[in-house]
């Protein structure tokens, strides 16, 4: 037996050596120009595009592109975080056009456009009649700057034109206020207004700005009744400017034009080289900032582009090098044959990766419904013959059900950088959130609903513009989202994470937990005691009601999902290290946890199952919140205490049966993962991850919200992960619901700053290397 045991050690020692020395070799072939493993998974177009519907992702920093040729011209819109109008409607800020003189793009042509995921740039080629060019199309990681840099084998000319739909206001109409605030219940004409788009010296400056006109933000205040508080509200839209300059090196303007694109008239400014050359270079600097006036604004874009032209020489590398330490922080290669079914599942988990990577430093989260990449809408409902900027279901508004599907993964993938935005979506709420309890019930604690604007206020339209008289302010009329508190907590549990996995010091998010958890305690306390005299139930618990179980079991008693939400996010407050909360703060915090109801079940013909709540007045959306405490919450799951109550309830609730799907925000693959149902896991992400059915394989949707759904391709992303590695306290579980058939090289992040790298071979695991190495007893493989 001790034999047997100094072969295994040996042989374990010498995989991982192995393995490391393969990194190695990767390494050094990078540093050499070679191949990188994230290369199999880059997208190659050989013809041009019908569209925009047909255009390729790109960007870096908080810039966002769709890149297409068309009829031989280059196109792109470009799309930066937070850019809302008064309307808050995000914005884009416009559309660049790059036509090339004599054409290499032009018809029959050889053509070749691929999106370079280890360089984060496109690379687009064209010859003809012994003319040949390369266009690089990349952005610039840490400055707001977008460059097309064109070289070709003899002199050509070259016009860069800047084409904006925003040249004259523009009244919305009907399901075209789904794009801001307003939606359904507009309080009157709602305009976009006008860019100013001018030629400044030999560049096209542009910008939006959001003056002293009355905006959605004044509309929401005055409409729940909080005049009297306004000055203290956070607003993020007031004096709101954003923009930019077009410049190109040795290009001169030459004029305006007008011009239809799809269903959006719009003008053109262009910019024409001086002379023809094999070489040109176009840049587009964008800058965003809450001024008082357009002249500081002004100043600051001066000051990025002065900041651009100082660190040209060095910024194309050093936005490579962010790009290939992405790539290397984690990945998932499923090594099929290319195109395969599975092979598609990994190559899609990567390309949407990369598309979250693109707003690593933006001021604002990515957009559940569209990120940084939405375009023309007809191509996706052709009844929305809208302007680029539309989006359904608004743009400033923060869906927290659907949000929370886009941060999720990024725990595992190692991106902890890219939740900052987030976070600070709640941070700077945080205030507003506590002045509207304050007001309302005259209690503390932080109230955040459901749908949200980006001030931390409930959503214009969904608050309700025909309310009964004597309705409570401070509540929704609203049948889907009316109760809906809970969803915040997930947000929560995220930032305690991220103590875990990436070490990081989450002292500044402490006291945001601590108000959210505190307005459950004190609002349901408050409530009861306006029904009755006493705050607590017989067994000295909260009364969670009324409640929701997310927006499907409404005026629900006791929701599942709330009290798993709170009992979950409480454990894990208490478990921080003692330097986080004071010895009075975790008895408080440990007594509300003694006042957390109990979990109700059910039984479907003799299976016990887990309930959504213990009472409910009406199911009214299709959702499966009895399955929460699977996911997001953690309380059944593998090797835990009721695992098979769980998978009753995944089999045999005839609700979970009927609301069962792989579509949009739906869940049920990682479900499945989170309970080792490893065939309906890998059937499931199979068609969550598959390719698109667009020409870029990750624009999924609309599903229920629109296209790109990046609630869609973040629950994909987690459950594909999850069937990969799940953790339990400090036990690290590899492979719960991994088919053996599929042959895997990962690499994923774990709680306590672990990284687990494994590849797995014709059913074996052939290298395992855990970092710290001390962790390494901690894995136990389920595949064995």
């Amino acid at each position: 037996m001790t034999r047997l045991r100094f072969f295994y050690t040996t042989y374990r020692k010498m995989a991982t050596a192995l393995l490391s020395i393969s990194l190695l070799i990767n390494t050094l072939t990078l540093s050499l120009g070679q191949k990188s493993p994230i290369d199999q998974h880059n997208v190659v177009w050989t013809s041009q595009s019908k569209n925009s519907s047909e255009s390729m992702s790109c960007g870096g920093g908080d810039i966002g592109l769709n890149v297409w040729v068309e009829n031989g011209d280059l196109l792109f819109y470009v799309a930066k975080s937070g850019t809302f109008d008064h309307n808050n409607t995000v914005l884009k800020l416009g559309r660049v056009r790059l036509k090339l003189s004599p054409n290499p793009f032009a018809d029959g042509a050889t053509f070749r456009q691929e999106l370079v995921l280890n360089k984060g740039h496109i690379e687009i080629s064209g010859a003809t009649s012994g003319l040949s060019a390369n266009v690089t199309v990349w952005v610039d990681v840490f400055r707001p700057v977008v460059h097309v840099d064109v070289s070709s084998n003899k002199a050509i000319k070259a016009e860069a034109a800047f084409e904006s739909w925003r040249y004259v206001d523009h009244v919305n109409k009907g399901k075209e206020n789904n794009a801001n605030s307003y939606k359904f219940a507009p309080p009157g004409e709602v305009t976009t207004l006008k860019d100013s788009i001018r030629f400044i010296d030999n560049s096209i400056v542009f910008h939006h700005r959001n003056g002293v006109e009355w905006s959605a933000f004044d509309a929401t205040v005055q409409q729940q009744g909080l005049d009297s508080i306004k000055q203290q509200l956070f607003n993020p839209i007031k004096n709101l400017t954003f923009g930019g300059r077009l410049l190109g090196k040795n290009m001169k303007p030459a004029g305006t034009y007008r011009g239809r694109y799809m269903d959006t008239d719009f003008q053109g400014w262009k910019l024409v080289s001086t002379s023809a050359s094999r070489t040109h270079e176009i840049t587009v600097t964008l800058h965003s900032a809450q001024s008082d006036n357009v002249t500081d604004w002004m100043q600051g874009l001066d000051r990025r582009q002065q900041d651009a032209v100082t660190s040209a020489k060095t910024a194309q590398a050093k936005t490579q090098n962010w790009w290939q330490t992405f790539w290397s922080n984690s990945f998932i290669y499923i090594n099929t044959p290319p195109n395969s079914p599975e092979w598609q599942v990994a190559r899609n988990y990567q390309l949407f990766r990369y598309m979250l990577g693109c707003n690593a430093f933006g001021q604002y989260p990515t957009k559940f419904n569209g990120g940084l990449f939405t375009y023309d809408p007809s191509t996706i409902d052709s009844t929305m013959r809208f302007t680029p900027d539309f989006r359904n279901w608004g743009g400033g508004i923060h869906t927290a059900q659907n949000q929370r599907l886009v941060y999720w993964p990024m725990l595992k993938s190692g991106d902890w950088q890219l939740m900052k935005p987030q976070f600070d979506f709640y941070q700077n709420s945080l205030k507003n959130a506590e002045l509207r309890t304050e007001f309302y019930w005259q209690h503390k604690g932080a109230s955040f609903t459901e749908q949200i604007e980006n001030f931390g206020l409930p959503n214009f339209a969904e608050y309700g513009i025909n309310r009964p008289a004597g309705y409570d302010k401070g509540m929704e009329y609203n049948p889907w989202l009316e109760y809906e508190w809970d969803t915040v907590l997930e947000f929560c549990l995220m930032m305690l994470d991220t103590e875990r996995y990436a070490g990081q010091d989450v002292s500044q998010y402490v006291p945001f937990i601590e108000s959210c958890l505190t307005f459950f305690d004190e609002h349901y306390q408050y409530l009861a005691k306006k029904r009755g005299s006493k705050a607590l139930d017989g067994d000295k618990k909260l009364i969670l009601y009324p409640g929701s179980g997310a927006e499907t079991y409404k005026m629900a008693y006791n929701s599942t999902s709330t009290i798993s939400a709170l009992r979950t996010v409480l454990t894990r407050l208490l478990e921080l290290p003692d330097t986080y909360l004071t010895t009075e703060k975790r008895a408080n915090w440990k007594a509300m946890l003694d006042r957390i109801p109990a979990i109700t079940f059910r039984s479907f013909d003799g299976h016990p199952t887990i309930a959504p709540a213990k009472l409910w007045e009406r199911i009214n959306n299709v959702e499966s919140p009895q399955l929460y405490p699977v996911f997001p919450w953690g309380i059944y799951g593998i090797r835990k205490p009721g695992l098979d109550t769980a998978i009753n309830t995944y089999r045999y609730d005839t609700d979970a049966l009927k609301f069962r799907s792989h579509v949009g925000w739906k869940q049920d693959n990682i479900f499945a993962a989170r309970l080792g149902l490893t065939d309906e896991a890998a059937r499931l992400t199979l068609l969550k991850l598959g390719n698109a059915p667009r020409r870029f394989p990750t624009f999924w949707g609309p599903g229920f919200d629109w296209t790109p759904d990046h609630n869609w391709g973040g629950s994909g992303m987690i459950g594909l992960q999850e069937m990969l590695l799940q953790a339990d306290g400090k036990t690290i579980y590899l492979f719960p619901a991994w088919p053996k058939t599929w042959d895997v090289h990962v690499k994923l992040h774990a709680p306590y700053t672990t990284t687990v790298e494994a590849v797995l071979k014709n059913g074996k695991l052939e290298s395992l290397i855990v970092t710290p190495e001390s962790r390494r007893g901690d894995v136990v493989n389920l595949l064995k």
